[in-house]
């Protein structure tokens, strides 16, 4: 075989550039298995070095068969690269994986992928590939069984591919369009207030204590005497947790009525949100 040919089939197994390959072919004598064994741990070498950067970028991916709906972030660097084909059929085939193994994100690494090598293996030769850090960020899964799964996706890159998710499941004993409709808003509506709980008492006393702690910095100059500051303080994080807690929000849909209102208007039997969870690229 012509040396030039041993090169297209070493790049066609590898993924990796021309003159990478030339390079592996020339170190190994010839051997295309070892060429592409060179290529492997120079790429493990090139992406650990990448691994210290900032990847800020992505894309967000939504899957679902029967039994589970799963979303999963994958990052990098660029928002080109978020667009790159490579990237964007990595990311289809590792969310299908993710939703098999129900977010174990261990397992994810360790299940093969279409061309029989480790996810983690792939994540390898691509980010030595593309010449950007990529990683596998949040991830959440759903159970379809004894509840509905509603899910939403922001500013559309490809197919299920967005910069922003949302899934929240519902149960409800109604399938009517009444409750898909709800369904499909509730999801919009999380995307664009993005609460932190669906009730109050859900919301993580360490964020209320943060918040509180930023109320008194804000009040110490004000002045006002001690017994006042504690009521605008309490007024204000009164506030913070009904604007935070996503039954007590204004719907999105009609600001003068709040979420929990809009449910006690639908009337529908069993209806309650048993969960959400919101992922955005960059936040």
């Amino acid at each position: 075989m012509a040396d030039i040919e041993k090169i297209k089939k070493i790049r066609s197994l590898s993924g990796a550039g021309f003159k990478d390959c030339s390079l592996a072919m020339n170190e190994a004598q010839g051997d295309i298995e070892k060429a592409i064994e060179i290529l492997r741990v120079k790429g493990i070498s090139k992406a650990s070095k990448k691994m210290s950067r900032s990847a800020n970028e992505g894309i967000i991916s939504i899957c679902e068969n029967d039994k589970n709906t799963s979303m999963l972030e994958i990052n990098c660097e660029t928002d080109f690269v978020a667009k790159n084909e490579d990237f964007i059929n990595f990311a289809k085939e590792l969310s299908d994986i993710n939703n098999k193994v129900k977010s174990n994100k261990e397992k994810l690494l360790f299940s093969n992928m279409k061309n029989n090598k480790s996810v983690n293996d792939n994540l390898l030769a691509l980010i030595s590939k593309i010449g950007e850090k990529i990683t596998i960020g949040r991830s959440k899964t759903l159970d379809n069984l004894n509840q509905k799964i509603f899910k939403y996706h922001h500013t559309v890159i490809k197919d299920n591919l967005s910069k922003l998710g949302v899934l929240v499941s519902i149960n409800a004993n109604d399938d009517s369009d009444k409750l898909k409709n709800f369904g499909k808003q509730l999801s919009m509506h999380i995307a664009a207030l993005n609460p932190l709980a669906i009730d109050i008492d859900g919301i993580d006393r360490q964020v209320i204590i943060k918040e509180e702690e930023l109320i008194a910095e804000e009040l110490k100059t004000t002045g006002k005497p001690l017994d006042i500051i504690k009521k605008i303080s309490q007024g204000k994080i009164n506030k913070f947790k009904e604007e935070n807690s996503l039954l007590n929000q204004n719907w999105v849909m009609e600001p003068k009525k709040k979420v929990k209102d809009v449910i006690k208007e639908l009337n529908i039997d069993g209806l309650k949100v048993n969960e959400f969870f919101r992922i955005k690229i960059g936040e």
